[in-house]
């Protein structure tokens, strides 16, 4: 059920108005947890059941490993969790893409291979409630967290529908305790927070949500079409119109999946539960090693925590950490999509942040340099990490490698044409008009903090002037049928 629908506004003001109505708390949570199961039975359909095999295998594998007492047992529970969980997601997102680069090879080898793909559909979230449900089971095996008291409760944090199927990834240490806050005690001696309602949880999280569908409905499918209409066949491209295209899919990107994770945030509020942000104002980061602290923020900070550290993190020697940073980019580019161009997309970053790394390493001196501190050096330092951010979308975005080497080159290398660009420019004004007020705007936020938060404290008559206008601006230049979400892909 995509949040940009008419059916999911009706499914979200329905389950809004029941749980106003609703004032029992076991029955609000129950009611949440089928709320949440029919949001993605809707979109999902009978690929629920790998949801639910993944709530029933790491609650029961979590409790085994907290009332174990044997080392080597904690270790084989975990390893199973693992392999279910990682099996799930390995056979429906690259059994196909496995098979057919299997089949390549034969061919080149002569070999005649065609063995026939599996046409698997991929379950829409499976990549961001596998990593939710494992870092569940890391954390208990680690001694960090309690198991869930109940079944119900664990599904729910799984579950939950605001964020289930693109994120933000969230952790159990971040949401349990929530719905374990106490007001008073039921008679079950099950301990959850009643659901309530609050005016001011109210008007920051429709604020929230309005920033959300403003950025994924009137800047993000309408730059979109934009980006569709370049690289529809990159090759032949002069370096400005690739450029050009670059720009327009960062901000597509950006607006697309921030977009979602304002939504999911905002919705969450209201039912008062707290997301952790997802971004933080990532174009405006100063190196690679910043950017991803701004960037997808959830997923950055679980590399980190689950996979980097257990590595070795910046433990080990300097080139020991250069290829723990590779090793976990590659993996973080696998996880966006079974295609090569997301794998050399993540090497390509993990390029970025082991030379950053290498420069820190070998001149510390420029971690305290004062120009760097100075606003020529920052907007320097901004500039050039965007540069090679925008240098990677291109990957990202063109699946062919033929057009993604051809623009790479043509984005590095200039050609100083201009014909083709301003015949893009001509024909499309309104798109370009969309980038310069996102950067307008981005710049704003940047300078002056969340614009979400003081705009829900303004009086109530102008909060609604700014509703009103959002809601006229996404009706009057919507493009048609609601467009997918990006990371719904992944």
């Amino acid at each position: 059920m995509l949040f940009n629908t008419i059916d999911f506004i009706i499914f979200f003001i329905v389950v809004f108005s029941l749980i106003v109505i609703i004032k029992n708390r076991k029955f609000q949570h129950l009611y949440l947890l089928f709320a949440s199961f029919f949001f993605f039975y809707y979109s999902n359909n009978y690929l629920i059941i790998l949801l639910i095999i993944s709530i029933i295998l790491d609650f029961y594998v979590g409790k085994e490993i907290w009332k174990t007492k044997k080392i080597i047992n904690k270790k084989i529970l975990l390893t199973l969790s693992i392999i279910g969980n990682l099996g799930l997601l390995g056979f429906y997102k690259y059994a196909d893409f496995s098979i057919s680069q299997f089949n390549d090879l034969g061919n080149s080898l002569g070999l005649a291979m065609d063995i026939p793909l599996l046409n698997l559909i991929l379950p829409v979230g499976i990549s961001f409630y596998t990593f939710q449900t494992l870092s569940y089971t890391i954390d208990i095996y680690r001694g960090r967290l309690e198991p869930s008291k109940s079944l119900g409760e664990f599904a729910l944090f799984v579950a939950f529908f605001p964020q289930l199927v693109a994120g933000p990834i969230l952790r159990a240490s971040q949401f349990l305790p929530q719905l374990r806050e106490k007001i008073e005690n039921l008679k079950t001696n099950v301990k959850l927070r009643q659901v309530v309602i609050h005016s001011s949880n109210l008007k920051l999280g429709l604020t929230i949500m309005a920033f959300g569908f403003f950025k994924k409905m009137f800047f993000a499918d309408n730059i979109g079409l934009f980006v569709d209409q370049i690289f529809q066949n990159p090759i032949g491209l002069d370096s400005f119109s690739v450029i050009l295209g670059a720009i327009a899919f960062g901000v597509q990107i950006y607006c697309d999946f921030s977009g979602y994770s304002d939504i999911a945030i905002g919705i969450a509020m209201i039912l008062g539960f707290k997301i952790p942000i997802n971004f933080n104002k990532p174009y405006f980061a100063t190196s690679p090693s910043d950017f991803w602290r701004k960037w997808h923020i959830s997923l950055s900070t679980w590399l980190r925590d689950y996979l980097y550290i257990p590595l070795g993190g910046n433990k080990k020697s300097y080139g020991r950490i250069y290829l723990n940073v590779l090793i976990v980019m590659f993996l973080g580019g696998l996880w966006h999509g079974a295609a090569w161009n997301f794998v050399i997309w993540g090497m390509l970053h993990g390029t970025y942040l082991a030379i950053h790394k290498i420069l820190i390493n070998k001149f510390p001196n420029l971690r305290h340099n004062e120009f760097f501190k100075s606003k020529a050096g920052k907007c320097i330092s901004i500039l050039i990490t965007q540069y090679f951010v925008f240098l990677a979308w291109l990957v990202f975005r063109i699946q062919d490698l033929d057009g993604v080497l051809y623009s790479m080159y043509k984005y590095v290398v200039w050609d100083f044409a201009t014909e083709q660009v301003i015949q893009l420019i001509s024909l499309n004004k309104f798109p370009i008009i969309l980038i310069i007020v996102f950067f307008i705007f981005n710049f704003i936020s940047y300078k002056h903090g969340y614009l979400q938060k003081a705009i829900s404290k303004i009086k109530l008559r102008y909060w609604f002037s700014f509703l009103g206008s959002v809601l006229m601006l996404i009706l009057i230049f919507q493009t048609g049928p609601a467009q997918d979400f990006i990371y719904f892909r992944f």
